[in-house]
């Protein structure tokens, strides 16, 4: 019985249901007082929400609208970022070559500073870097062959 007093409880308390499915509700209510006090709460919370409407509809003073629209007419809007460029064209043109321009020269320093890895060592290099002995030519060649060989570039 309890789940016929639950899915009817809103249209009990609005008046909404018909007569017989009144006669059953007000009959549970009777015999469980569980059911009672919560139709009580119900009927509570319901008088209070109905406290707080108001009866009279609320109309603002007379001029108020007029005062609204004055305000907001004499407002000046608010520059924004975006209508920097938006207003003024050749500022964005200024501010895009400023820009490019901050861009070529970093990158003229980068490239002017540029410091890389030390060249690699060639064969020629090498070669000159070779003491050779004065006396024995053969010797100094086979050594040249031998440095040669081990160079990985």
């Amino acid at each position: 019985m309890h789940g016929v007093l639950m899915e009817n409880l809103e249209e009990y308390l609005a008046g909404a249901l018909e007569p017989a499915a009144i006669r059953e509700i007000e009959t549970h209510l009777v015999e469980c007082a569980a059911c009672r006090e919560e139709v009580a709460g119900m009927r509570q919370v319901s008088d209070w929400i109905g406290a707080l409407r108001v009866e009279q509809p609320m109309e603002p003073p007379p001029g108020f609208y007029a005062r609204v629209m004055q305000e907001v007419g004499d407002r000046k809007p608010v520059p924004t970022f975006s209508s920097l460029f938006a207003l003024d064209f050749a500022f964005g043109r200024r501010v895009a070559f400023a820009c490019l321009l901050t861009l070529a020269v970093l990158g003229s320093y980068l490239v002017t500073r540029e410091t890389g890895e030390p060249a690699a060592l060639s064969p020629e290099m090498i070669m000159a870097s070779q003491d050779a002995p004065a006396s024995d030519a053969g010797q100094a060649h086979e050594a040249m062959l031998a440095t040669l060989n081990r160079y990985e570039p």
